[in-house]
């Protein structure tokens, strides 16, 4: 068998090591020891991690690298920067989105990202964002997965228009349905919305992802009713609830309830915990809350669980990398899951766990997945979210669109003379 290209030596995200991975017409043909073929090309990974691409779950590519537009966000609080957001959209153009968008998705695929799942705002008549983000969408498509969310920022039956905008939304293009129950003016009207967003998404066959209880009032239960009408409508496995911060503050025997109950619907749930961590327990002193939700429990619950970015300098977080290993270090270290599994828990949570919410095609590192791969400067899951590992090489289809230089410092000390430093491997330690 002859390839387009092979990598010796790899060492994969589930602990095999020395693995040869074969690829031919843009997918990946073999992986195993000692493959004895041709190649077109031929690269020594050996010792290095090769991972499937970052998945970014949850993110605001309408928003994104808007900072300071128009006024900065002092206060740092999530009501400042919806009301910011609200602000700028009136002055909003298509080509300055287009623009702030393809910026952004070139910088995370050269940080290793494949696809990205966008919330775009739909509480605009002119569906500005809505039209920028599907052309982005087809511009982008042949190295980005970006799939979109319909949006109603400013509440599905609290904004009068949003209802009819997010059909509109749904008709040109977007996939997948999304709501903001605990932004409706009240708690029956936020399981009202997701009542009617759950029956249209069954109506058309889509995906739902609803931001749900971004707030630490442990009342605030819109998860529930999710789970229950996943449950009602039939959209089992379709559907997932973003930040579920709520979770953070509720009493145990709840949650003790609750869990099931999305493990029956089969309802997934993304942390974006940079976000999560900053904008939640504002109105605490101390001890404070941080927020994030209780991430071992739905992975332990058998919940499928993912990370999100969520922002990247915009109304609602000045700061931000696209860098998913950042995003799943700072889960990691609010979670308490420093255990061997946990960590690689965590990585999973921004490769093959979000993949799957996403239902991503052809995902993976088995032979007929896309040879859509990372080579990590790493040895393992755990050694790349600690270093936030160099990307050495980013593929798509088997072509190389994205390399950086191995990390190293050179340092010169008095009576040592001169060095070079790499990270701090796992691998040279004794």
């Amino acid at each position: 068998m002859a390839f387009d290209l092979l990598l010796r030596g790899a060492t994969l995200p589930d602990g095999r090591t020395g693995i040869d991975i074969g690829i031919a017409d843009g997918r990946i043909a073999a992986v195993e020891t000692g493959l004895k073929a041709e190649a077109g090309r031929v690269l020594d990974v050996t010792g290095l991690l090769i991972s499937p691409p970052f998945v970014d779950c949850h993110f605001h590519m309408d928003s994104t690298l808007s900072l300071g537009n128009p006024r900065l966000n002092t206060s740092g609080t999530l009501l400042e920067g919806i009301a910011i957001w609200g602000e700028l959209k009136p002055h909003l153009t298509q080509d300055a989105i287009v623009e702030r968008a393809l910026a952004y998705c070139r910088l995370a695929a050269a940080q290793g990202i494949g696809a990205i799942r966008s919330h775009v705002d739909v509480c605009d008549d002119r569906l500005l964002a809505v039209d920028a983000l599907l052309e982005v969408q087809r511009r982008v498509r042949p190295w980005l997965d970006l799939q979109l969310v319909a949006f109603p920022q400013d509440g599905y039956l609290r904004s009068a228009s949003a209802a009819d905008n997010l059909k509109r939304a749904l008709d040109r293009g977007v996939n997948v349905v999304g709501g903001i129950p605990h932004f409706e003016r009240t708690m029956a009207d936020g399981a009202a919305s997701i009542r009617a967003l759950c029956e249209i998404a069954a109506d058309r066959g889509l995906l739902v992802d609803m931001h749900c209880d971004e707030s630490d009032d442990p009342w605030s239960r819109h998860v529930e009713t999710l789970a229950a009408e996943v449950h009602r409508t039939g959209l089992h496995g379709r559907a997932v609830g973003s930040h579920l911060a709520s979770m953070h503050s509720m009493d145990n025997y709840y949650v003790s309830k609750l869990l099931p109950l999305m493990a029956e619907a089969q309802l997934g749930a993304i942390a974006n915990p940079l976000i999560n961590i900053t904008l939640q327990g504002r109105h605490d002193s101390y001890p404070k809350r941080r927020g994030m939700t209780r991430v071992p429990e739905l992975m332990a619950a058998g919940i499928t669980v993912g990370f999100g970015h969520d922002c990247v300098m915009d109304p609602w977080y000045p700061l931000g990398s696209g860098d998913m290993l950042e995003v799943a270090s700072m889960a990691l270290h609010v979670a308490q899951m420093t255990g061997t599994e946990q960590m690689a828990a965590c990585f999973r949570a921004v490769t093959e766990a979000p993949a799957r919410l996403l239902h991503l095609d052809g995902y993976g590192l088995a032979p007929g997945a896309r040879a859509d791969l990372v080579v990590l400067q790493a040895a393992d899951p755990a050694e790349a979210i600690r270093l936030k590992a160099t990307r050495l090489m980013v593929l798509r289809a088997g072509r190389v669109i994205a390399e950086t230089a191995p990390r190293q410092t050179r340092l010169t000390l008095p009576e040592e003379g001169e060095r070079l430093l790499e990270p701090m491997r796992s691998s040279l330690l004794p």
